[in-house]
């Protein structure tokens, strides 16, 4: 009788929602800041923020942007920190394992960055018009896990830069087919320097603003149902009464960067920001 081996699990898809607490504070030692409307004080990569405790937990959560750390609660590792604590160093964290410590930096960045690709694939994967471009997403979602499951020495190695160009590549042709369908003209803005722009009660359904520079624009009841945003800067943008149901990756720490209201519409995958008023 033959015998047929069996074909391997396949790697199970990781968190993608950050687990603070699960995880060794990554975000807050491995991680450089300086000085600006972001951050309070300077501090160089692999030292921990002066506002961090024993416990890995961040002394002033609750104020951050009262204490001029603004830039911590639009940051969002999409699960990475977890996984780097928790499954890539099986929960040895960086003070009691000293010697750990520069590959857990080193491989936390990089984690953050597939675990980002992750996140879109896994939405364009439940676009319908997408369908043409299913297949080869679900390739590169399976290969994106199993990179996320590599020891720390083989995750470093990953050429992310090449990766992510290849997985752009079909976000891209995703976002195409489903901007495809909305109605009248779309607009190409990508990378457009749109900071400050006045754009209230603007129709920019399936439009491409990919890369965008959005900063305290005005998009106050901007239609902004179905149009790219991956990697646009929503720092202080004014979306109150916008609409931005079906946009496509669209990401909770774009929307804390932004201003809102209880009128803009948000997908349901996402958190209406506390400190929208």
């Amino acid at each position: 009788m033959n015998i047929v081996p069996s074909t391997p699990a396949p790697a199970p898809l990781p968190v993608l929602q950050a687990d603070c607490a699960n995880c060794f504070a990554l975000c807050c030692v491995a991680l450089p800041f300086a000085k600006s409307t972001d951050f309070a004080v300077n501090k160089p990569a692999g030292t921990p923020c002066k506002n961090l405790q024993q416990d890995f937990r961040c002394g002033i959560h609750t104020r951050l942007r009262d204490k001029g750390f603004q830039g911590c609660t639009v940051f969002d590792c999409f699960g990475a920190g977890q996984q780097v604590s928790q499954v890539t160093f099986g929960g040895q964290d960086w003070r009691t394992h000293p010697d750990t410590a520069r590959l857990m930096y080193d491989a936390f960045p990089v984690m953050r960055q597939l675990h980002e690709l992750l996140f879109y694939v896994s939405e364009a994967l439940t676009l319908p018009a997408a369908a043409p471009v299913h297949p080869e997403l679900r390739r590169a979602l399976t290969e994106t896990t199993e990179w996320t499951h590599a020891d720390a020495d083989t995750l470093t190695t990953l050429n992310v830069d090449a990766l992510r160009q290849q997985i752009n590549t079909l976000l891209l042709k995703a976002s195409e087919l489903v901007r495809a369908k909305a109605p009248g003209r779309t607009k190409n803005h990508r990378g457009a320097d749109l900071i400050a722009a006045r754009l209230s009660g603007a129709d920019l359904r399936g439009a491409n603003l990919r890369g965008a520079y959005l900063i305290a624009a005005d998009l106050t009841r901007a239609d902004l149902r179905t149009a790219d945003l991956i990697g646009a800067d929503l720092r202080d943008t004014n979306l109150r009464g916008a609409d931005l149901r079906d946009a496509l990756f669209l990401t909770q720490f774009q929307l804390n960067a932004a201003q809102g209201d209880p009128a803009t519409h948000i997908p349901p995958s996402l958190t209406r920001p506390t400190h929208w008023t």
